[in-house]
C-alpha cells in the first residue's frame, strides 16, 4: 500500500544518473511528466524503515495524511496499525478522487458513511480515528479492527465536498489541527507542498526526490536549519505504479501478484523532526593538498568529489557534491550557498558566485554546495 500522489496535476521530477539504465528511467519519468502521471505509491517496508526513528515523537499527536486513500495508503495502514503502540492522539487522511487503483490494495471493505468506491469513480473522502478498541475481541489491535471500525461506524468517515486536492479549503482546515504531516506528495508538486507546510509551522515527514534540494525555497530552508533528511535516504526504493504505466528498461520494473513497481533512486526523506544523525560530526581524515583540491576557475573555492574527502585542515570555501545534505551536522559546518544550473539561485547563491555549475580546469563539475568548517 502507498500514498496517493494522484492530485491535480501528476507530473513528475526525477534525478539526473550516473549509469545509461538510471538515464532510461529517468527519461520514463519525464514522459510521464508530460503525461501528467505522478502516480507512485510507497511500500510499507520504506515506510516502516523510516519511521522507527521518530516513534516517541508521534506520541499524543494528530497526524495528517493528506496524500493518501485508506484503500491504498501504506501510510494509513502503518498508522493504523500502529495507533496504540504509537499513542496516537488522531489519525486524519484524505483522498484525491479518481485514485487510479483505489479499492486494490488494502483488504477490500465498504465504508460507513460513503458510497462504494470503484477506480474509475473515487470520490474524495475524509477518514478520521480518534482511538482503535479490540472490536473483535481477540486481545490485539490491528488491521482487522480497523477493518471493523470502518465498516460500522459512521463517524470516522465522511466524502469531501472537494476532490481532495491539499490545497482546498477543506484539507487546509485539516491540516491546521494536524501536528504532524506524513506522507508521500506529488513529486512534481513538492516545491508547493513544502512551502504550505512552513507557511503553517508543521512538523512533517515527506518523502521528495533528491533534486529538491536544490531548489530555491528548499535549500533556504536547509540553510536556515528549518528542514534536514531523515535516515533511510540510500539505494533505490520501489513504488507501485498503474499497470498502464510505461517503463522502458526492464531492471527498473517488476510485477508481483500482479502488482506492478517501478525502481527509483535517490528518493529522499524530508523532515523537521529531530534526528540524531543531524547532531553526528563527519568524521574527517585527509588533508588539504592543491594537488588533490583544486580550485574552481570561477569561484574561489576548492573542489570535493567525495563527501568522505574533505579536508580535515582547511579553513576556506569548499565546493562538495549534494549527497553533503545527507550528512549534515550544522553545529560542523556553515551552509554558504549552492552553484547550479537553472534558477538563478536568487537567495541561495553564495556571493561573489557566478550563476552556473562550478568548472575545474575548464571542465563543468555536477552542482557543488558551498560549505565552510565551524571552527
Amino acid at each position: 500500500m502507498s500514498s496517493n500522489l494522484t492530485l491535480t496535476a501528476r507530473l513528475a521530477t526525477l534525478n539526473r544518473s550516473k549509469t545509461m539504465a538510471n538515464k532510461s528511467s529517468n527519461k520514463n519519468l519525464r514522459k510521464a511528466s508530460k503525461a501528467k502521471k505522478d502516480e507512485f505509491y510507497t511500500q510499507l517496508v520504506d515506510i516502516e524503515k523510516e519511521l522507527k526513528h521518530y516513534k516517541d515523537q508521534f506520541r499524543g499527536k494528530v497526524v495528517y495524511c493528506n496524500c493518501d486513500d485508506p484503500f491504498e495508503s501504506n501510510f494509513f495502514r502503518y498508522f493504523a496499525a500502529n495507533f496504540n503502540a504509537l499513542g496516537i492522539k488522531k489519525i486524519i487522511t484524505t483522498s484525491y478522487n479518481k485514485s487510479p487503483i483505489a479499492g486494490r490494495q488494502l483488504p477490500l471493505f465498504e465504508i460507513e458513511g460513503l458510497k462504494s468506491i470503484k477506480p474509475k469513480d473515487a470520490e474524495a473522502h475524509r477518514i478520521e480515528i480518534n482511538e482503535i478498541p479490540d472490536i473483535n475481541k481477540d486481545g490485539a489491535i490491528g488491521l482487522e479492527d480497523v477493518k471493523q471500525l470502518l465498516e460500522h461506524d459512521a463517524n470516522v468517515s465522511a466524502p469531501l465536498k472537494d476532490n481532495g486536492d491539499f490545497r482546498s479549503d477543506e484539507c487546509i482546515k485539516l491540516l491546521k489541527e494536524a501536528d504532524i504531516i506524513c506522507t508521500n506528495p506529488p513529486f512534481s508538486l513538492f516545491r508547493e507542498y513544502l512551502t504550505q507546510l512552513m507557511e503553517y509551522g508543521k512538523k512533517f515527514l515527506i518523502l521528495g526526490d533528491q533534486n529538491a534540494i536544490t531548489y530555491r525555497e528548499t535549500f533556504g530552508y536547509i540553510k536556515n536549519n528549518k528542514l534536514w533528511l531523515g535516515y533511510d535516504n540510500g539505494g533505490t526504493k520501489w513504488f507501485q505504479v498503474p499497470m498502464d504505466y510505461d517503463i522502458t528498461t526492464e531492471s527498473r520494473k517488476k510485477i508481483v501478484k500482479g502488482v506492478k513497481y517501478l525502481s527509483m533512486g535517490r528518493i529522499l526523506w524530508f523532515t523537521n523532526l529531530d534526528t540524531t544523525k543531524r547532531h553526528e560530526n563527519i568524521v574527517l581524515y585527509k588533508k588539504y593538498t592543491p594537488k588533490e583540491f583544486p580550485k574552481y576557475d570561477n569561484y574561489d573555492a576548492i573542489n570535493i568529489d567525495k563527501v568522505s574527502d574533505i579536508p580535515m585542515d582547511y579553513d576556506g570555501v569548499m565546493g562538495v557534491p549534494i549527497t553533503f545534505v545527507d550528512k549534515y551536522n550544522p553545529e560542523q559546518f556553515e551552509l554558504l550557498g549552492i552553484m547550479n544550473t537553472g534558477e538563478e539561485n536568487k537567495g541561495i547563491r553564495h556571493k561573489g558566485t557566478p550563476h552556473g555549475r562550478p568548472l575545474v580546469n575548464g571542465v563543468e563539475k555536477y552542482l557543488r554546495i558551498l560549505i565552510k568548517t565551524k571552527n
